[in-house]
């Protein structure tokens, strides 16, 4: 598959800057660089009315500008400066999502898409901790952290993502905005956002991947808040997985109580759930990078 030159996909992408610009929103600056794969472009401190504001970075598909009528599915992810450039990513490794992304679609094992990168803040936890299973708690369990339940702001973060950027992205570029076509991942705590947005939006998102999802927190206060809010199986779908090394190595009894769970709900594991489970993975990015091609290929494959 070949890409649009650079400097053709830059002119489609012309309109872009203007309605940010016409929006109060920041223009798009590309991301290069060693590592960066692709055309990636980030909105600088992009801001919101429901949280701190962030850098939000999209990766476009190859293809993205050569069709002016084709239209694109889009994948929302958390820690976005984790994704795509190693010099912005913790201990400078990077997911390589873009890298995978390209290599998938030239084999044909998934759709071209959009990936919207979110960067994360210093209030990480609080904004990917999920909010309504927390209510009525006063703290949280959580090793090494200290965290009020009157202190998570997940569902602010949660409106800034589907009242404000999921606009933005849809007006800017040509995307296929309803549920079947949005979905949206993330790492441990990103698992967990992941699945609580999906409880939350239901109308919006119809898949998340949930890659080394941080059950563990709260002592899995978020699985009974999981089981009470699942939407319905018919029209959504569920990736889950995790190591056995490191941090990874608690999860197992937390992940097969959600298991649990997706199976009374009526969800099918193989068609619109599965759980996998690898041995030795451990809990980094150098790990998610070595699998970050299965729950891509389930999200968004053909």
């Amino acid at each position: 598959m070949h890409a649009l030159p650079r400097a053709a996909l830059w002119a489609a992408l012309t309109v872009t800057a203007v309605t940010a610009a016409s929006a109060d929103m920041p223009s798009p600056v590309p991301v290069t660089g060693p590592g960066v794969t692709g055309t990636v472009v980030r909105y600088a401190s992009m801001p919101s009315a429901h949280v701190e504001s962030r850098h939000v970075d999209v990766w476009l598909p190859p293809g993205y500008g050569k069709d002016p009528g084709k239209r694109y599915p889009v994948l929302y992810m958390h820690d976005g400066q984790n994704l795509f450039d190693p010099a912005t990513s913790y201990g400078n490794v990077d997911w390589a999502v873009d890298e995978a992304m390209t290599r998938l679609i030239e084999q044909g094992e998934v759709r071209e898409a959009i990936i919207v990168g979110v960067w994360n803040t210093p209030k990480r936890f609080e904004e990917y901790m999920p909010q309504r299973a927390v209510q009525g708690a006063k703290k949280i369990k959580m090793p090494g952290f200290d965290v009020r339940a009157k202190d998570v702001i997940a569902d602010r973060y949660l409106e800034f993502l589907v009242t404000e950027l999921k606009p933005f992205i849809d007006a800017n570029y040509r995307t296929l905005p309803d549920r079947a076509n949005t979905t949206i991942m993330g790492s441990s705590m990103g698992g967990l956002i992941s699945q609580y947005a999906m409880s939350v939006y239901p109308e919006v998102f119809g898949g998340a991947g949930c890659v080394s999802t941080h059950w563990p927190a709260g002592d899995g206060i978020a699985l009974d808040d999981f089981a009470a809010h699942l939407p319905d199986p018919a029209t959504h779908r569920y990736w889950f997985d995790f190591g056995t090394a490191t941090l990874d190595a608690s999860y197992e009894p937390y992940q097969r109580r959600a298991d649990e769970i997706l199976r009374k709900a009526g969800y099918v594991e193989g068609q619109n759930w599965i759980t996998k489970k690898f041995e030795g993975a451990e809990h980094s990015e150098t790990a998610w990078r070595l699998r970050v091609d299965q729950p891509l290929k389930f999200l968004i494959g053909r």
